[in-house]
């Protein structure tokens, strides 16, 4: 079950100004998921990886066949503070994308933050500097907040192309390739990232930031990339959330 998408501006927040044109859905929703388009995410993954690698405090995680890096630091107590502010401002449930979705799945509270607000752009803007991916195809920047008891149970970010909402996602975008999620505080107790099939666990770090490739090294979904947000124990989390697309992302 992959993580949600934006159904419309939500928050009381404007949508983005000038979003890409979009297409008509294919018939066939396995068209545009072929080996053509594996190759292409295999290979803008090499170029994404070394920009990684030359970022400063960047490291790959010695996680089991998923590409993982952690970057500690990334955005400031001061950037944190001031994102934590947005998010509850204008929280909302949190939704899924699935063809019959679940409500207990996933228990969190979600804000599209709005991309002309200074403190938004300048998370963009650091994120562009760390992937080098065109700002085009990343999807509308997001916080979480997770109470007591909250969660995410284990799910993967890619799209599953057999599943019926996947005739909608191939033409705004396609496959989400890879994400990137901050913690913005650190909850009391509880509240860590578990990705049970590569091996890790991650406790939230104030201003520290995950990135990982959906895709395997062929271009393919890693079934490997599974994860979950764990219950918060005691304490509130935050996060922020960003997923880019193979394709510049048009909702």
């Amino acid at each position: 079950m992959p993580e949600p998408f934006p159904q419309a501006a939500g928050c009381g927040l404007a949508a983005p100004a000038s979003p890409a044109r979009c297409e008509d859905p294919p018939f066939d929703p396995g068209l545009r998921d072929g080996r053509q388009e594996a190759w292409d995410r295999a290979d803008e993954a090499e170029i994404v990886r070394h920009r990684i690698a030359d970022f400063p405090g960047a490291v790959r995680m010695p996680a089991a066949g998923v590409e993982l890096y952690i970057i500690r630091d990334f955005l400031s107590a001061a950037q944190c503070a001031e994102l934590i502010a947005l998010i509850d401002a204008d929280r909302i449930p949190s939704p899924v994308v699935a063809d019959d979705p679940v409500p207990a799945y996933r228990t969190s509270e979600t804000c599209y933050l709005h991309p002309g607000d200074a403190a938004v752009a300048a998370v963009e803007r650091s994120l562009g500097r760390l992937t080098g991916i065109d700002p085009v195809r990343g999807e509308r920047l997001q916080g979480q907040r997770y109470g007591v008891g909250q969660e995410f149970k284990a799910h993967h970010d890619f799209f599953h192309t057999e599943q019926l909402y996947w005739r909608e996602q191939v033409a705004v975008g396609g496959q989400r390739t890879w994400s990137a999620m901050a913690f913005l505080n650190e909850p009391e107790a509880g509240g860590r990232t578990n990705f049970p099939t590569a091996g890790i666990v991650v406790t939230p770090k104030t201003g520290n930031l995950l990135v990982w490739n959906n895709m395997d090294e062929l271009g393919s979904p890693n079934a490997a990339t599974l994860h979950q947000g764990m219950p918060v124990e005691r304490g509130v989390k935050y996060v922020l959330t960003k997923w880019y697309r193979e394709r510049p992302w048009c909702r």
